[in-house]
């Protein structure tokens, strides 16, 4: 079955994301650092990696480097960020995400990108 791990420290709407997702019947876990996102997908490689792009400290090439050193085959990374900030939009998706939406957006077409990873195989 498809896994998703989120990285965000917005807890309320971290408890949003992983409300929708549950509701699904997708697995989710949440990580509030970066270390506990690479332990979390070493234990079991999610299929997506659902970032926010405001978390402190991101670094997404370091990211996606790292996820794919502890993962065997790398997952799907979607992003999300504030809509004011047009280039980091343009970074993430430079940087491998897909979807890369701001954070409005992503609240909207949540369901819809849920139930695409519920049609996924597992990696």
């Amino acid at each position: 079955m498809p896994s998703i791990v989120l990285l965000c420290d917005d807890l309320l709407f971290a408890s949003r994301i992983t409300g929708q997702v549950r509701a699904l019947g997708l697995p989710i876990q949440s990580a509030r650092s970066l270390d506990q996102l690479l332990a979390l997908a070493r234990q079991e490689t999610p299929s997506s990696v659902v970032v926010d792009l405001a978390f402190p400290g991101l670094d997404l090439p370091d990211l996606f480097g790292r996820l794919s050193a502890a993962c065997p085959s790398l997952p799907r990374v979607i992003a999300y960020g504030p809509h004011v900030d047009a280039e980091q939009l343009r970074s993430a998706r430079s940087a491998g995400c897909d979807p890369v939406l701001p954070r409005s957006k992503f609240v909207e077409e949540l369901p819809h990108i849920l139930e695409e990873i519920k049609g996924e195989e597992p990696r």
